[in-house]
């Protein structure tokens, strides 16, 4: 797929928590061909310590208003620059990269119907899009969200629209207390795959189960990444082909490939 350097004009930027923000990025062009589980390689213009781009997963494309939605938490001098943008800004973005989720089809998770997303924290990010594939695939999505407390959890209202959604706090100020392997719905209801992003241990939770129920899994790895490209190494993964680089291979795998 094509990679493009745009200038992207900050469409709105939606303060959802203290440290979160959905940034909705437009440009006078149709924006290109992405995919679901990609990413985007941001510049970060007024940051003095801040020299390498950020990598953000892609959270949605909403394709009538040409807008391309990023999700970012504040976290360090880059995101923290992101967090402080407004509408009409300008931000320069490398785009799209990597490897994305799988959509089931004849070739690829043949036969899959019921489709469980797990995500935690900021990881939920790249699933709502994806949810809103399978759907319109006529597929059947469901989520299963992780956070620590009730105020971590994101865009609820628009996963909700896309399919139900499951809820784990580790505080059990909202759904069942604990972690995502520990909810309810992975006993009551069996799922044909599972793809998920999130905290690497989570994911390795997931993966445990998904083998245990011998369910096809797909993760997002959200290792460190610096150049995006698979030029700077950073972000290499061991596998069982080999150690390959998640920015250029990934970032998502079938877990069969991975030494989890």
């Amino acid at each position: 797929m094509k990679k493009y350097c745009l200038d992207l004009r900050v469409a709105s930027a939606e303060h959802l928590t203290d440290h979160h923000v959905l940034l909705k990025l437009t440009s006078d062009d149709a924006l290109p061909e992405m995919c679901p589980g990609q990413f985007v390689e941001v510049r970060i213009d007024h940051s003095p310590s801040t020299f390498l781009r950020r990598p953000i997963s892609i959270n949605f494309v909403d394709l009538k208003r040409n807008e391309l939605w990023l999700l970012v938490a504040a976290i360090g001098n880059g995101t923290r620059e992101l967090y402080q943008l407004k509408s009409g800004d300008t931000v320069n973005c490398l785009l799209p990269l990597g490897n994305g989720f799988t959509l089931p089809s004849n070739d690829h998770y043949k036969g899959a119907k019921k489709v469980l997303l797990v995500g935690g924290g900021v990881g939920v990010a790249p699933l709502l899009w994806q949810g809103k594939k399978l759907k319109d695939a006529g597929l059947e999505p469901a989520f299963l969200l992780g956070a620590r407390s009730a105020k971590d959890l994101l865009e609820l209202d628009l996963f909700k629209k896309v399919g139900p959604v499951y809820i784990t706090t580790e505080d059990d100020t909202a759904g069942e207390k604990g972690f995502v392997t520990n909810h309810t719905i992975l006993q009551r209801e069996q799922f044909d795959l599972i793809q998920t992003c999130g905290p690497k241990p989570m994911m390795k939770a997931v993966a445990g189960y998904a083998r245990e129920k011998q369910i096809a899994c797909e993760a997002s790895l959200e290792n460190m990444m610096a150049c995006g490209l698979g030029a700077c190494l950073c972000c290499v993964e061991k596998t069982k082909e080999g150690n390959l680089r998640v920015c250029q291979d990934g970032p998502v795998f079938n877990i069969n490939k991975l030494l989890w």
